[in-house]
């Protein structure tokens, strides 16, 4: 069970202390008694110039040779972001799966994946939902991200910058209620004690129904977070990160005909009161960065994560058959995790040969110590019919444990990376990593079942950007991941599979940046990621063995920034094509990836009609994709419409109003399997009370 002593009665205090706190709002300003007019309905552009997670050093986007999206915090308020699904619908070549209801799940460039997440640049990898209200920017780098990243990260990564402590005066309350019952709170508060110390403290509650039947959902987190300068040269940040989501599993309805059931979208098939999650993260954090001159950086990174999580559901397990009855399927289980990772980074920036160097040489060590257990296959689960889906069914029990084990893993890397700029046109970046990577499985059902694997990674990459003039770049690259065989979380390993080479991905990418204005940037970019070493069974010996392989290949066009002083816009095109080129366990050649749309498209927009009155509309488009390798059942295509009104009150105090959905289009936006998907939300509204003081 999830641990809730004292930390979550210390956590939900400091939220509800920060929430409840009255801010002090400024009188309202005669508008025509003050030019300029500065308001909170006015706010930065969408478009994020550098960025330093994809080389460690910071970059201008322009200069990075992969295609990197940028979800800012701007954005994120304008559209009332909640989670990543919410992120991603605005990010080209990323969707987001159903996750079975308990955790974020997305598809990369056609790869699955639950453990390629990120917090300013280390792993957070346990399945869990994250909350965005400590968020300054999401950042989505796609392609092959080992170099930077390490094991894992083969269609792409997500990292998530957080707000830190940085002298800079915060001052932000909002209150958000929602259809459905949902109530939501933020609070950030920034200070500096003096030039050497500074304060901040991010907080959220939030409490909601769903559309769907017998949902219910909780959950807080307070981030409080400090920084010192020692000198001149020295800083040191040091945060510390509580989070707790406890919420009803729902795993969405079943298919029929080889499409989602048509019926209610708010049908729960299932029991509820067996279907339940909760989550609960503790994280620590030290950042310390020191300066030898204006041309040389140490930064040291030490996060130490202590995650706990439990969940279990009653599901459908089946189609829809003939007579309209549905069968069932349950299980439970518990995963704890203690991860500990050390990155030491060394930056040198120099000139050499007429040639401008900015060298990185960097250190990872980790550590991680996971427990697991699953109880599969509920005994006494009922046949419900599309009637009456929901059973409430007393007598459930699970079955012994399917799973129990314990899972020690050690992490060693070191990596060399150089951006060398020859002129004002012509740049290279190449890179190069090593990881150790060392696994040992305990499997504590049975004697003789404990096994290890050790694998050494080398982990390329290399760019390169021509300037054809100043606002344009146009790049090339070429990078490898590489996966061990014992999965995104290392959940299983058997005497076949420890023995069997890491799965690679190799990605080829060429693109184009282009600053159309100086604040809205349009790119492009075309791709071929190739995943091979992938299990497959041979036909004649029945052994398993590495000649499986997946290709995904598309074409991705973003847009980001303001047209204009008074409107910011964010969209992009995704054309994808994912299939499985050899035939592997999981699926014969030619079957296409589940959840990678051929077609997708987005874009939103807000105008500042007048300095306090801003207006938004978004349009969403999905072409029609499989929900599972099988083929067997099709998610139609379709059409989404949002829209938003801003309006300042004063200079301080800002009301918004979001609408999800606005013509109420019934549409299946995801799913996990053939027979566990989501109906997306009939048309929904948020309205949002913001100060800033």
């Amino acid at each position: 069970m999830i641990r809730r002593g004292l930390s979550r009665t210390l956590a939900l205090t400091t939220v509800l202390t920060a929430l409840l706190a009255p801010p002090v709002f400024a009188a309202d300003a005669d508008v025509d008694q003050q030019e300029p007019i500065t308001v909170i309905g006015q706010r930065p552009s969408y478009a994020q110039d550098n960025t330093s997670s994809a080389t460690k050093t910071d970059t201008p986007l322009r200069d990075v040779p992969q295609s990197v999206s940028i979800i800012t915090n701007d954005l994120i308020e304008d559209q009332a972001m909640r989670s990543m699904a919410d992120v991603v619908r605005y990010v080209p070549g990323v969707s987001m799966g159903q996750g079975e209801g308990h955790r974020d799940a997305p598809t990369l460039r056609g790869n699955a994946s639950t453990a390629d997440f990120y917090v300013d640049g280390v792993r957070d990898d346990v399945q869990y939902y994250r909350d965005l209200y400590n968020a300054e920017r999401i950042e989505v780098l796609k392609g092959s991200n080992a170099m930077i990243f390490g094991r894992g990260g083969g269609g792409g990564v997500i990292n998530r910058v957080t707000e830190w402590a940085d002298w800079s005066p915060e001052r932000e309350v909002s209150f958000t209620a929602g259809s459905y019952e949902q109530l939501r709170g933020t609070a950030d508060f920034g200070f500096a004690l003096n030039d050497a110390a500074a304060l901040r403290l991010n907080a959220m509650y939030e409490q909601a129904d769903s559309y769907r039947d017998f949902f219910s959902l909780e959950r807080y987190g307070a981030n409080p977070t400090a920084a010192f300068r020692l000198g001149e040269n020295t800083t040191i940040r040091a945060g510390y990160e509580y989070f707790y989501d406890d919420r009803t599993v729902d795993r969405g309805v079943p298919s029929e005909n080889g499409r989602p059931w048509d019926g209610s979208r708010s049908a729960f098939f299932g029991n509820p009161d067996f279907s339940h999650m909760g989550a609960e993260v503790n994280a620590l954090t030290a950042h310390v960065e020191h300066e030898f001159s204006g041309d040389i950086t140490l930064r040291n990174n030490t996060v130490f994560g202590d995650y706990s999580k439990y969940y279990r559901n009653i599901h459908a397990n089946s189609a829809v058959n003939g007579v309209g009855d549905v069968t069932l399927q349950g299980y439970q289980s518990t995963t704890d995790r203690q991860n500990v990772f050390n990155q030491t980074d060394l930056i040198w920036r120099t000139e050499a040969g007429g040639m401008r160097h900015t060298v990185l040489a960097g250190l990872e060590f980790g550590g991680q110590e996971t427990d697991n257990t699953r109880a599969p296959n509920f005994t006494g689960l009922p046949t419900v019919n599309v009637s009456n889906p929901t059973t409430t069914a007393t007598g459930v029990i699970p079955t012994p444990l399917q799973t129990d084990n314990h899972v020690h893993v050690d992490v060693a890397a070191v990596y060399v990376q150089d951006q060398i700029a020859f002129n004002d046109q012509w740049q290279l970046i190449a890179g190069l990593r090593f990881d150790r990577f060392d696994l040992d499985f305990d499997d504590r059902r049975a004697a003789n079942a404990d096994f290890s694997r050790d694998d050494e990674l080398v982990s390329p990459r290399v760019g390169v950007i021509y300037r054809p003039a100043e606002p344009v770049s146009i790049y090339a690259s070429y990078s490898v991941s590489y996966l061990p065989q014992s999965g995104d979380q290392f959940g299983s390993l058997d005497a076949t599979t420890s023995e069997l080479d890491p799965e690679e991905f190799e990605n080829l990418e060429l693109g184009v940046k282009w600053d159309v204005l100086p604040s809205l940037a349009l790119t492009a970019a075309i791709y071929q990621l190739d995943r091979t070493n992938t299990r497959a069974i041979d036909p004649n010996t029945l052994l398993t063995v590495l000649t499986g392989a997946q290709r995904s290949q598309g074409f991705e066009l973003g847009i980001a920034g303001s047209i204009s002083d008074n409107w910011e816009i964010q969209g992009g095109y995704a054309y994808q094509s994912v299939e499985i080129t050899r035939t592997t366990t999981a699926a014969p050649e030619g079957r296409v990836v589940p959840l990678t749309p051929e077609h997708t498209f987005s874009l939103w927009n807000m105008v500042h009609v007048t300095p306090r009155l801003g207006l938004g509309v978004g349009v969403v488009h999905q072409s029609e994709s499989f929900t599972s390798i099988s083929n067997a059942v099709t998610l139609p295509e379709f059409t989404r419409v949002d829209a938003a009104v801003s309006y300042a009150l004063t200079d301080t105090l800002e009301a918004q109003l979001n609408i999800e959905n606005v013509f109420d289009e019934e549409y299946w936006a995801t799913a996990h399997s053939d027979n566990n998907i989501m109906p997306a939300s009939p048309a929904a509204a948020r309205f949002t009370i913001r100060a800033r003081f």
